[in-house]
């Protein structure tokens, strides 16, 4: 079984460097790893005590990012190096202030493991939420590191509970202690002998709400929100902007704000072109934009979304109908009732706010414009709705905490 996941690993970063001729983001992956351990060797002092966090892309860093800066608080001493899978992590985040060392992660190959580990040496090892790299998780292991695994989720139908999942279960064997959101995760890892378990919640509770603390003033969104009602959509992909367009031209009275997943201008002046109301580009405001008398305003550039989610009184999720939807607890924390496609049933923030009525899902354009219309008709239903998805944050968060005094213990 482990040649099998060995050749695995190797097809795998084949298939991406093959990719990377005709697909940007894979050409981003390949060329950030050569030469990766060179000068990773090069850059981290082999005398230091390091932390590892390893998040697969953007979503899990901010997953694991309060836990990497309480532990900086605590243990000064310990050097952090943060490692991405993906691009989308890496990218945007090489420069983060919080780690000392940040760079992609080796593919999981036994000559790149043993030289990482040459290199980095661990004392503690933290990985966030899905990642399960079977010979780093066994040499971590073997070299006497803490490894951890945060906010992680189980489901039945995972590798890990299947008859073929052998090798996936003497990986997970290797973590020190396991940190899930739910009881059901717990339940499903005693069922195969995993019993170094606690259910700590979701650290992504305690990010959202340290960034609605200290969430940037936007001015422009400000002016541009100056007393009218603004629905905000993020994260949408081509499917939720088909039903958005039609949302748009029929609410006059409403202002949107529009944040794609894709940011590329063609795309956006595509969307622009199908809706005769006023329209402007964030990255192309000035002085003398007329911001008031705009209608839609698309957000074409990265890093803002969080905080414009604070001038919104309706929000929309995208990715709902593709492989799932992004992050709601950014939108939540601000109050801001929201709507999404149907493929949210793998998120149990989601799946929470439906049942307690801070969401809705919706399969059609009727579904969308019936849910709005209700909620600018009944003020009542409104603020029952904006009140669940505001406490639902403050009232999960925390788990931060709990993690840090385990593993500093």
């Amino acid at each position: 079984m482990k040649f099998i996941y060995n050749t695995g690993v190797y097809l795998m970063g084949m298939t991406i460097r093959l990719a990377g001729l005709f697909n940007p983001k894979a050409k981003l992956w390949a060329s950030g790893r050569k030469g990766l351990l060179h000068r990773m060797a090069e850059t981290i002092d082999p005398t230091a005590d390091i932390a590892w966090f390893h998040a697969s892309s953007l979503g899990e860093f901010e997953q694991g990012r309060p836990v990497i800066e309480e532990l900086r608080k605590r243990c000064p001493d310990l050097k952090i190096l943060v490692t991405f899978f993906s691009p989308s992590g890496y990218e945007i985040r090489k420069n983060y202030q919080g780690a000392d060392y940040i760079f992609y992660l080796p593919n999981d190959t036994p000559r790149n493991v043993k030289k990482f580990m040459q290199i980095v040496h661990p004392k503690i090892a933290v990985f966030i939420k899905y990642e399960f790299w079977v010979n780093y998780l066994m040499a971590l292991k073997k070299n006497g590191s803490k490894v951890y695994i945060i906010s992680s989720i189980f489901r039945p139908d995972q590798s890990f509970f299947k008859w073929y999942g052998g090798i996936f279960r003497k990986a997970l064997r290797c973590f020190n202690h396991i940190f899930v959101q739910n009881e059901q995760s717990k339940e499903l890892l005693k069922s195969i002998s995993i019993n170094n378990v606690s259910v700590t919640g979701d650290t992504r509770f305690d990010r959202v709400f340290q960034i609605a603390a200290q969430s940037k003033d936007l001015p422009e969104i400000a002016r541009f929100a100056k007393d009218k009602d603004v629905f905000i959509a993020g994260s949408t992909w081509p499917p939720d902007e088909q039903l958005l367009i039609r949302l748009i031209n029929d609410y006059t009275d409403i202002k949107f704000i529009i944040a794609p997943h894709e940011i590329e201008q063609e795309r956006i002046d595509r969307l622009i072109e199908e809706t005769p109301r006023k329209c402007l580009k964030y990255t192309c405001l000035n002085a003398d934009s007329d911001l008031q008398n705009a209608d839609i305003l698309f957000i074409d550039t990265i890093g803002i979304l969080s905080s414009v989610y604070k001038y919104g009184k309706y929000g929309y999720i995208g990715g709902g109908f593709g492989v799932g939807i992004h992050n709601i607890l950014e939108a939540a924390t601000f109050g801001l009732p929201l709507a999404f496609g149907p493929k949210y049933k793998k998120f149990k923030e989601a799946v929470e706010l439906v049942e307690n009525g801070g969401a809705t899902a919706i399969t059609s354009y009727e579904e969308l414009s019936s849910w709005l219309t209700s909620l600018k008709t009944n003020p009542v239903l409104y603020d029952s709705s904006s009140a669940v998805c505001y406490n639902y944050v403050r009232d999960n968060k925390g788990a931060t905490a709990e993690i840090i005094n385990e593993i500093c213990r």
